[in-house]
């Protein structure tokens, strides 16, 4: 979670480092919701909620790829808040009804990646994650 600020202290930042981040940042994503949602019980709003997110993270992508003419990731406030909510997430569950927190955390996660699409459709190039941070 703490590897850009890192990289921008030490001065090592690269293009390659910011794809890699990016790629990393989904795949621990992908294999906590693979690993953890099967064993719990997760109403099937969620799931659909989930895959809306999903949805909207790949309309993103695509977006950036033809507007931009790139892999474009960007890192906002808002989805560095979603991804450390979601990390927070399965530790809260023995204290916090599922419902309550995953709702939230999906809301949170919604706003981030329909902002995240507002910012690569308008070209807000001080957002973009070129690897030049």
């Amino acid at each position: 979670m703490i590897d850009g600020l890192i990289a921008r202290k030490t001065n090592t930042v690269s293009a390659f480092g910011a794809r890699l981040d990016t790629t990393a940042d989904f795949a621990l994503v992908a294999v906590c919701l693979w690993k953890l949602l099967p064993k719990l019980a997760v109403p099937s709003w969620l799931w659909l909620w989930i895959w809306g997110i999903a949805l909207i993270k790949a309309v993103n992508i695509v977006s950036g790829l033809i507007l931009q003419k790139r892999f474009v990731a960007l890192h906002t406030a808002m989805n560095k808040v979603t991804g450390v909510l979601l990390f927070i997430l399965p530790l809260t569950l023995r204290i916090i009804d599922m419902r309550t927190s995953s709702g939230f955390v999906c809301a949170l996660a919604t706003f981030a990646a329909v902002q995240e699409g507002h910012h690569i459709r308008t070209g807000r190039e001080s957002l973009l994650k070129t690897g030049n941070e």
